[in-house]
Formats: C-alpha cells, structure tokens, sequence
C-alpha cells in the first residue's frame, strides 16, 4: 500500500476510460496473459496466485449486481482487516460477515464489483505471522442480493418509463389535429346552426353539428320543432346536389363528344396524309423520286398508318362504351329497347350501304387504274425503249397486285351484302315478336277484367247485410285488429292511420274512425290520461264480444 497515492500498488487508478467501469466489463483475450504483482496493506499482504493455473471459476453475473461473496478468509481476520482490502476498489455500503470464514461485501457502484473479482485467487497473510489461522485463499464471487435486483428493476422501470414517454411524445407529435369540439345545444346555436343550414358553404359544418345534436338526444318535445326545421332545411339541399350532379354529368358528356369529334377530325386528317404517301407510291410519281426519298416516303407512310389504326381503335373503343350504356339502357326499359334496337339495326343497315358504295367506288377506281395501266403497258410496246423488260415487269406485279386486292374488296363486298340480308331478316323477326307480345298483353289484360267482375259479385252479396261493405273495408279491419292487439293498452285514431298510410296513402282518418265506431263489439273508445295529457284511444275488445253475441 502506498499511503502517497492513496491506493494499493498492484491496483491502477481507477480512469473513466477503464473497461471496468461499465455494467459488463469487456472479455479478456486468452492470448494475453495477465500479470498480477504483490499487493501490500497495512495489516496484511495478498500474494498473487500462480499464473499458470486457470483463472478461479465464476457463477453467471446477476443483473444490477453490486454484491460480492469473499470466501477463504482467515479465521483471525478482521472486519476491519476486509474493509482495509476491498475499499480500494470502490466504495463499500454493506459488510455481512459470518463466522465461517466467509462474508459478503455491497459495493455503491456496479464496476466495483469487477475490480473485486480482481482480487479473486490471491493469498492473504496477515501481519508477518506464519500461523494457518492467519493465512487464507481468498475466493471472490457474484453474489445475488435482493436489494440489488430491487435497485435494477426501479431502473429499468425508469427507462421504460422515460421509453413510454418519449413514444408518447412522438406519436402525440404525428398525430393529426382532433376536429373542433361541436358546442352544447341552445336555443341561440340552434338559431345559428339554423341560419348556417341555409348557406351552401357552410352547410357541411352545419349538418355535423346537427348530428351530434340527434346523437347525444338533444331532442325533445320542446326542441322538435326546431330540430324539424333543421331537418327540412338540410332536405332542401338534396335538390341542389342533384342538380349539381346532373351539371357534372353533362358537362363530362359534352367533354367526352369533343373529344370524340377532335378525335374524328385528326383521324380524318390521318387519312388524308396516308392517301398521300400512297399516291406517292405510285408508279407515276415513284420512278422520279430517288433512293433516299423513296426509303424516307416509305418509313414515313408506316408511322402514319400504325398512329391512324392506333387513334382509329381508340375511336372505336369509344364508340363500344356508348353502344354498351345504350345496352344497360335498353335493359331496363323493355319498350325503349326495342325502339333502339331497331334504329342501331337502321343505323347498322345505313352503315353497311354506305360501306358497300365506297367499296363499290374503290373497285371502279381500281378498273380505271388497270384500265391506265394496260394502255401504258400497250405504248411501252411500241416505243422502243431501252428499259422495256423492266417497265413489263413492273407493270405486271403491279397488275397482279391489283387483281389480288380486287378479289378482296369483291369477297368484302359479298359478306357485307350477307349481313345486310341478315339484319333484314332480324328485323322482320323483332316485328313478329313484337305483335306477338302486344296480343299476350291484351288477352291478359281482358282476362284480368274478366276475373275481377267475377270475384265482386259474391263479395257484394255477403256483405249487404253486415255493417262491412266491402272487401277492402274487411281488410281494413283484419289489420286494425292486429294492431291493436298487439298494442293492449290502446292507440289514437292518429297513431292507427299513420300505420295505415304505410300501407296505402289514399285512407282517410274519417273513414277509418267511422269504420271503427260502426264494428262495437270488436272496437271500443276510451278516454285516458288526467288534465292536459287526457286523449281518446281505441282498443280491440273482439274476444269480448264474441262472447257477448
């Protein structure tokens, strides 16, 4: 012990840069080898151990450990003498010895619990006495103290605590603004929510405070009224938004003709440049153009043909979603359907006329060509021409293409002529079914009259002499009597017309309480109620009755 330093010799100062300071301390390399010097106190002196042997075995370190168990003490020793050894390595809050040669030592920190284990395999001999009671191994150890896991499970709360926190904190910062309280209902916030009802603008925020107002019952007999006129306010608007819709939906409509007129005009224009690059392909004006020309016509006329069928399709396209909403159309409404059909089968049919004269155009425009060609070919016969063989040939491909493309448009031509005699023939099928349908409908129709002139004849003979006049007045009746039934204690005339007016609008209340008044073996009228809440109420006393007749 040096008394200058304050310390033990063999033990280095304690630094904040030490591995020992921390809660785990680093693992040792087994390459390096660890050198431990003799270590002298006042009372007693601790001898290394021998550094060939294996270090001293330790049990798995408890969490929070501060405790350290010192075993192989000698039996002369001291409390005094331990203090003396361990308070070099930290300050100690705790001591329990024990007679047994063995005690257990509380350090304030958890590093100081390494540098005890440091300790751990020395001899200790105290004084200059060579007597065994004065000699000892010590052996140090983790020890496991409640008060230290106690101390390390507040920790760990704390952190959890600070964790939740800060969690908290965050999510407190990301989440989105709460909506603003709705206000408490008064007389005064009903005549604004009232007023805010009427304006367009404001009308959203209005009607959610209206419906927080329903929900929490705000509602009662004294506040019905306004309520009601808030309701009847917040109805006026459903025809503003339908009309708001049926504006978008035209306004989407007349979008969707332009861009389909626009889209027709440019596919015009398409067509147009395509005749072009193919007027200039021909023989005519081909042979003047050259090489490089010809190359870039013809690159040329493939792009405008590949973005006219592109636009060409997307035209049609549209044209399809028309034909299918006129088909959803059609679907609902028999009568309507067919009247369309008929005109898209009028339409269709115009179409294919109008298809077959082009056809029936392009054909004699295709002659003509031939025609030219042959009258060519015959003065390339005559001159005496230098490329003649060439020019022949020429002019042979070129009529074999024409007649190829001529076999094409005649079969094309052919198949339109057959589906225009097909669209005839379902035309003419449409009519029969549709004078075949009128007939079913009139002979039903007159069966129904038939039936029903039957059926009241009975009806009006039985009921002459009961105070039941009609057949509608007994089912009036049978359902009068099921409701009351189920209502024992009775109900107002006005309570059993508005069930009834469920069922059919046109009863009258009259009709319906003089009906009731005629039947009194199965209805009765009471008064109940005392003072300003007394009121008539009906009740159903048919089993009574019964009895009675």
């Amino acid at each position: 012990f040096d008394p200058a330093l304050g310390m033990m010799t063999g033990i280095p100062p304690i630094t904040p840069m030490m591995p020992g300071l921390g809660i785990v301390p680093p693992p040792i390399p087994p390459d390096m080898p660890v050198v431990k010097e003799i270590i002298h106190c006042k009372s007693c002196t601790l001898f290394p151990p021998n550094p060939n042997l294996p270090p001293p075995a330790t049990r798995e370190r408890p969490p929070g450990c501060k405790t350290v168990f010192v075993g192989g003490l000698p039996e002369n020793g001291t409390e005094q003498i331990i203090v003396e050894v361990f308070e070099q390595c930290g300050e100690i809050i705790a001591i329990r010895k024990s007679k047994k040669n063995f005690c257990h030592i509380r350090f304030a920190e958890e590093y100081m619990v390494d540098k005890a284990l440091y300790l751990s395999g020395y001899r200790i001999r105290l004084g200059s006495s060579t007597d065994k009671k004065d000699t000892g191994r010590l052996h140090v150890d983790f020890a496991q103290a409640r008060d230290d896991l106690y101390e390390w499970e507040c920790k760990q709360r704390m952190l959890a605590r600070e964790e939740r926190h800060r969690r908290r904190m965050e999510e407190e910062r990301l989440r989105p603004p709460s909506p603003p309280p709705v206000v408490h209902y008064s007389d005064h916030e009903c005549s604004i929510v009232a007023e805010k009802l009427k304006d367009d603008s404001k009308f959203s925020e209005a009607v959610q405070t209206l419906l927080t107002w329903i929900e929490r019952g705000e509602v009662n007999r004294r506040s019905a009224n306004n309520f009601y006129s808030m309701i009847q306010s917040a109805n006026s608007h459903v025809r503003r938004l339908v009309n708001e819709k049926a504006a978008h939906e035209k306004d989407m409509e007349e979008a969707k003709e332009k861009f389909k007129q626009a889209l027709s005009g440019i596919l015009i224009q398409f067509e147009q440049i395509v005749a072009v690059y193919h007027s200039a392909s021909k023989q005519k004006a081909w042979d003047h153009f050259t090489k490089a020309q010809r190359k870039n016509i013809s690159v040329w006329c493939k792009q405008a043909e590949e973005i006219r069928n592109i636009h060409n399709d997307e035209l049609m396209g549209i044209r399809r979603e028309e034909e299918m909403e006129m088909s959803d159309d059609e679907i609902e409404e028999t009568t309507e359907t067919k009247e369309t059909e008929e005109s898209a089968l009028v339409s269709q049919a115009e179409a294919l006329k109008e298809e077959n004269d082009s056809l029936r155009w392009q054909l004699d425009a295709y002659r003509n060509e031939v025609e030219l060609l042959k009258q060519e070919q015959g003065k390339a016969h005559r001159e005496d021409d230098p490329n003649k063989e060439q020019q022949v040939k020429l002019l042979q491909q070129a009529l074999q293409g024409m007649q190829q493309h001529l076999l094409k448009v005649q079969e094309e031509y052919k198949r339109k002529e057959a589906e225009l005699e097909k669209i005839k023939d379902d035309k003419l099928q449409v009519e029969k079914m549709l004078e075949n349908l009128k007939e079913k409908q009139e002979n039903c129709t007159s069966r129904l009259c038939a039936s029903s002139q039957e059926s009241d004849y009975p009806l009006e003979k039985t009921m002459n002499g009961s105070p039941i006049k009609s057949e509608r007045e007994a089912l009036l009746v049978g359902i009068i009597s099921t409701f009351l039934h189920v209502h024992p204690f009775g109900a107002s005339i006005e309570y059993i017309c508005s069930y009834l007016h469920r069922l059919d609008n046109k009863i009258c209340t009259s009709d319906v309480e003089c009906l009731m008044s005629r039947l009194q073996h199965t209805f009765k009228q009471e008064m109940t109620g005392v003072g300003a809440s007394l009121e008539k109420r009906w009740k159903f006393c048919g089993f009574e009755g019964l009895k009675l007749t």
